[in-house]
């Protein structure tokens, strides 16, 4: 007998055994292809296709059209522009749809850690974002969409301009529904007002009637279509078996609506029509302008990605587009027209405009061989550029992604804040049932009504919103100042820290370093060099270190000195070898490190000198380098110490110039030619009670950076302290750390403001709504105002005068 494959239906060929489980069977497959979709569906979790289908499916449509859309993300080439590579992990920002409070975001994170593969997920309610890690070995990215998917909400790859345009439908259909709830609420309360006062005298009864059966039909659109969000929200959370903050609001708009239908119907009880259309106009209203609010709050970092233009034109002529192009291509950018992508000037001079990243108002001076950075706006200059870095591995794209971990990594307040408000919606429905029981023995009459007051009153929409509001917009004015967030507890450190920990070269000062003076030394075991030679041996060793002092001898590099090897000593210099001689460079005890009479040789060293050379551990020169101070590194200081802050500045230099430094700035100690090793361990030598942070700019920073409680590295620093730090300062400001800092501290205010305002109200108002004392229309306005104070209370950290 002749089976029929269960997928398209086509007969299955003899001696062909290939089967799947399908709702709960093994099911008949016709061919490998069939097999294969049928494998992908069932393990996407879209059986339910099979279940309701109407006829089998077509060869040529083999998948549904849902899981044909999520496959299409596990193309390489598609995952291109928007994932990234983290080591054996894929990493990838995601828009959310449907996502409306805390409970949402913790719905999804919760099942998705369940899912096999996934390394981390964090759900930003404030931007409705997600940052999703996962390993590609164990699971595709299609199958992780489809369970989001399942669970009620709608997610795809993160776009600026996707999520605006998804961002303007759920505003309009919020419009919608708001206009019909408006509409029907003026409607419903003339019609209360006749049915309560009696204004047109004694009405009988069965005119009362004709009037809720109007009341009915006005109601009954604002129930079913204009409250639809909230039952889909209370639905995702049910099912998951967790409670959210749309439960009770559901609740009491069911019950509300159905105990109006019996009084309508049997013509006895009374009715809450009108109320049911005010809780949903206010309830919609107070979402709106929610909504709004953080909208403004999330914009800042997504509308970094719109600076990059839509267009390229290459080096040829010929247009194409900015998010295809590759590392090593070469453009064309004209005068005031945007970078299209990072990388390095071929040709050509101008001055850019670095505002959006550094939040410095000034242009600055590029020239060959200057790197510059998607978005940023090219002056007066035509020139050409060569692609360093795709769209996905942009500088830009790297600080909106930084921003959304920042952003989705709660402190320890806000995870409480989440819990409790879990718990408080479960404690609410139990006292709401107790407060039926109690007013139904003694009141049946207002029962109902002062249990939905107690339901709308006490929703803790505010407390779920108290911190991550907050915090994303704090971060977005980080960004303005030029401050990139690497790490997620910043802020909250920031608001603690007792110990500034800073290093001298480049930071304190400006790592301009100028040579001097060039000291020659001669002696019988190493007979006196010339002064050119000199100089162009120690640049061309130079030349394999990455620090301001190395730059200061670039100038002196002359081809005729090569070397067939060089060692780079972190923290101390540098040897290499030509013509059998090993030559350093460096500390003097590095230099001299197996002289026969080193400790000698040491003594007789002039401090004033920070670099020497040698030749075979003979002492050929020795180098005097100025570094002029920064003018805000004393502001810096003074007003750390004003705050009560110790300040140690801990540098590598054990030269004059250290403690000329550390004179001049006035710091409490001075810690002078530390090793990183050194520098790690004066940091964990601290007090416990010490807080520190770690300011640095170096690759011999980098392990204190990484060691710190918060670090900060500088924007010209090397990319090892970058990627160490907690922080970024992109412009080289030190200023902008001590606006940060007072920002942090804003934060903190403002996050206690927002929590006490939340926790205050709702312990308020709870025994006044159990009490009888709270009318419905008067819960609503109450709990949708405090949101709304919540929103509007964050969106002064977006104000320039911080």
């Amino acid at each position: 007998m002749t089976k029929d494959c269960y997928h398209c239906g086509d007969p299955v060929p003899q001696d062909y055994h290939h089967q799947v489980e399908i709702l709960g069977h093994q099911r008949d497959m016709c061919c490998p292809g069939c097999e294969a979709v049928a494998q992908t569906i069932v393990a996407s979790g879209l059986t339910s296709y099979y279940e309701f289908r109407t006829a089998p499916a077509e060869k040529a449509d083999l998948v549904p059209q849902q899981l044909q859309s999520l496959l299409l993300y596990d193309h390489e080439e598609i995952q291109q522009e928007f994932v990234r590579d983290n080591a054996d992990h894929k990493e990838a920002s995601l828009s959310l749809d449907g996502v409306s409070c805390a409970a949402c975001a913790w719905l999804i994170e919760k099942q998705l850690k369940r899912e096999a593969g996934v390394v981390t997920i964090r759900v930003n309610t404030t931007t409705h974002r997600a940052l999703l890690v996962w390993d590609p070995e164990q699971t595709k990215l299609s199958h992780l969409l489809s369970v989001i998917h399942r669970l009620g909400y709608k997610a795809a790859p993160f776009e600026a301009d996707a999520q605006e345009q998804q961002y303007h439908r759920t505003m309009k259909n919020y419009l919608y529904r708001l206009g019909i709830a408006g509409i029907a609420t003026m409607q419903v309360m003339m019609l209360a007002v006749a049915l309560y006062f009696e204004i047109f005298g004694d009405l009988d009864a069965e005119f009362k009637n004709y009037l809720r059966w109007v009341s009915l039909i006005f109601a009954t659109p604002v129930l079913l279509y204009s409250a639809l969000p909230f039952y889909l929200n209370a639905w995702r959370n049910l099912r998951a078996r967790t409670l959210g903050m749309d439960v009770p609001v559901s609740i009491a708009l069911l019950f509300a609506y159905i105990a109006s239908l019996y009084a309508t119907v049997m013509e006895k009880g009374e009715v809450f029509f009108e109320s049911i259309s005010m809780f949903t106009f206010f309830l919609l209203l107070g979402r709106f302008l929610e909504m709004r609010a953080r909208r403004q709050a999330a914009a800042a970092s997504a509308n970094l990605l719109k600076l990059v233009p839509a267009m390229a034109t290459l080096v040829d002529g010929s247009q194409v587009a900015a998010k295809t192009l590759k590392a090593g291509d070469v453009v064309t950018v004209l005068p005031g027209e945007s970078l299209p992508a990072d990388g390095e000037i071929l040709q050509g001079q101008t001055a850019v405009d670095e505002s959006m990243l550094t939040g410095e108002p000034m242009p600055v001076a590029r020239i060959e061989g200057d790197r510059v950075f998607a978005g940023t706006i090219n002056g007066d200059g035509n020139i050409t550029l060569k692609v360093t870095h795709d769209r996905n591995h942009s500088l830009i794209s790297n600080i909106v992604r930084l921003q959304d971990e920042a952003q989705s990594s709660k402190p320890k307040v806000a995870e409480i804040a989440d819990i409790v408000a879990r718990y408080f919606v479960a404690a609410i429905l139990v006292i709401s049932v107790c407060t039926w029981l109690y007013w139904y023995q003694h009141r049946p009459e207002d029962a109902l009504w002062i249990t939905l007051a107690v339901l709308v009153a006490t929703c803790p929409c505010a407390l779920s919103l108290a911190t991550p509001t907050a915090l994303t917009c704090s971060t977005s004015s980080l960004g303005r100042l030029g401050i990139l967030l690497r790490r997620g507890h910043v802020l909250e450190t920031l608001c603690n820290v007792n110990q500034l920990v800073i290093d001298k070269t480049g930071t304190l000062t400006e790592g301009n370093v100028r040579l001097m003076e060039t000291y020659l030394i001669d002696t019988q075991a190493a007979p006196k060099w010339k002064r050119e030679d000199v100089l162009a041996i120690a640049a061309e060793l130079e030349r394999f270190a990455n620090h301001p002092i190395a730059r200061a001898f670039n100038p002196f590099r002359h081809t005729d000195f090569q070397f067939e090897s060089v060692e780079n000593i972190i923290g101390s210099g540098l040897k290499g070898w030509r013509d059998g001689q090993e030559w350093r460079i460096g500390k003097a005890d590095f230099v001299l490190a197996e002289h026969p009479n080193r400790e000698q040789q040491l003594s007789d060293c002039d401090e004033r000198y920070q670099v020497w050379l040698s030749c075979d551990h003979q002492l050929v020169a020795a180098f005097l380098l100025d570094d002029p101070i920064r003018d805000d590194s004393a502001e810096l200081i003074q007003q750390f110490q004003a705050a009560g802050i110790d300040v140690t500045m801990l540098t590598g230099d054990h030269s004059a110039s250290a403690n000329t430094v550390a004179n001049a700035l006035g710091v409490n100690e001075l810690v002078a030619g530390a090793s990183p090793e050194g520098k790690l361990a004066y940091l964990r030598g601290l007090p416990k009670d010490k807080i520190a942070l770690m300011i640095g700019d170096g690759v011999n920073d980098a392990p204190v950076l990484a060691g710190a409680h918060l670090s900060v590295a500088m924007g010209g620093g090397t990319d090892v302290a970058k990627s160490s730090a907690d922080m970024v300062l992109l412009g080289d400001h030190l200023s902008r750390i001590l606006q940060a800092r007072k920002l942090a501290l804003k934060t903190r205010k403002i996050i206690r403001e927002n929590l006490a305002w939340s926790l205050g109200y709702n312990l308020i108002i709870l025994p006044l709504a159990v009490a009888g004392f709270v009318a419905p229309y008067i819960a609503v306005v109450g709990m949708s105002g405090s949101s709304i104070i919540v929103v509007s209370n964050s969106l002064r950290l977006l104000k320039d005068n911080v």
